[in-house]
């Protein structure tokens, strides 16, 4: 009799403590929450979209979000210490900054005149911003979001890059064929280096102190040493080189030369052009896998992503995409290669799979298409965890 009025009593709160252990809970029921999100900025459309870039069931790999910015939304950055993003507006001549938790607009920081892009400082402390109509760089507190100071450059200034120990801004002067070099403590130019025809696209080589800018107006790269503040080579490469990919080991600099058809790979210890490849029809971006494997190239007029092999020096997949495509973006897994179609307003999403063999068919392929806003030319990714309290 004892041990039935034992089972008895027992039996309900075994079953409690199973039900408690077993029953689904809800995601954020204190639990850290997983989120990755691209923000594509629409240059007519005046909005930024966001897309999960997670596998939730519902709403990865869609719009969950558009918000509404400046006018003629540009350049767009993330913030390596915060979760926070911040895109360039054009025409209305300011910085909207997002919080990337709540996928809102929190603060509007105003620069000066045409600014294109923004360039945020390692530490996550600072943000600058070339004012390409007014001469001038802006300098701004991300902590306080106020403007510290406009430092004068050389005429149409396009893009300001900070350099990796935040020590020196590289700001290209398109409309005197300059590069300006800023002391970002001192707030002052240090250096105006004469470059080549029209600067414009900048990559500044982790731990060598080096920069290379691409100039569009005479076919060449120049390199230039930031400590000395001297230019280096001039280094010849295809037509109107746009936009330049540094792979994430520095060793090599990829130049995407819009008017060959071609890119050219460049050796950054040397200074030294190693080679020029056919890509595609008017390659626009590229950007390289975070393991220097692979290149991933937007062919802007024959609407294709040309994937290169790097180690082996052949191209070894070209996917139809959308039209005109142009911004790139990897997901933080790298299996996800999303593409701005500038032209037809969406984003091709690209899928890599673990191959079987080296160079197996299938290894790409679209998984999807989203639909974006008006004439969309920047992205970003941000990707962070959340704890949720109880």
């Amino acid at each position: 009799m004892r041990r039935i009025l034992l089972i008895v009593v027992l039996l309900p709160i075994l079953a409690g403590i199973g039900w408690w252990y077993f029953h689904p809970r809800p995601l954020d029921a204190g639990l850290s929450v997983y989120r990755e999100y691209a923000y594509i900025t629409n240059g007519k459309s005046n909005n930024v979209s966001v897309i999960d870039l997670t596998s939730d069931p519902v709403h990865g790999f869609t719009v969950v979000k558009t918000i509404p910015v400046g006018n003629e939304p540009t350049g767009i950055a993330v913030n390596g210490k915060k979760n926070e993003v911040y895109v360039v507006n054009t025409a209305s001549n300011n910085i909207s900054v997002i919080d990337a938790e709540r996928n809102a607009v929190v603060a509007s920081i105003g620069v000066h005149a045409k600014p294109f892009f923004i360039d945020v400082s390692s530490d996550g402390r600072r943000a600058y911003v070339a004012n390409s109509a007014s001469n001038n760089v802006s300098v701004i507190d991300l902590d306080k979001r106020i403007v510290l100071g406009n430092i004068r450059a050389g005429i149409a200034p396009g893009l300001a890059r900070v350099s990796p120990d935040g020590a020196t801004v590289v700001v290209s002067n398109r409309g005197d064929n300059t590069v300006s070099l800023i002391d970002a403590q001192r707030l002052l130019v240090r250096a105006v280096v004469p470059a080549c025809q029209q600067p414009e696209d900048i990559a500044i080589v982790p731990y060598e102190a080096k920069a290379f800018v691409a100039c569009t107006g005479s076919s060449q790269i120049a390199a230039i040493d930031i400590a000395a503040g001297k230019l280096l080579a001039l280094l010849d490469v295809g037509k109107t080189p746009v936009q330049l990919a540094l792979k994430p080991d520095g060793g090599e600099l990829i130049v995407s030369n819009f008017d060959s058809n071609n890119v050219s790979i460049v050796e950054t210890s040397t200074n030294e052009v190693g080679g020029s490849y056919l890509i595609g029809t008017h390659p626009s971006r590229g950007i390289v896998s975070a393991d220097n494997a692979r290149l991933y190239v937007s062919n802007f007029a024959s609407n294709t992503v040309a994937v290169y092999d790097i180690d082996a020096g052949a191209i070894v997949s070209t996917l139809p995409v959308g039209t005109h495509p142009d911004g790139l973006a990897l997901s933080q897994s790298q299996n996800y290669l999303l593409v701005l179609n500038s032209g037809s307003g969406d984003v091709s999403v690209i899928q890599k799979r673990t191959p079987k063999k080296k160079f197996e068919p299938g290894e790409y392929s679209l998984l999807t298409m989203i639909p974006v806003g008006i004439q969309p030319n920047n992205v970003v990714v941000k990707a962070f965890t959340l704890r949720k309290s109880k």
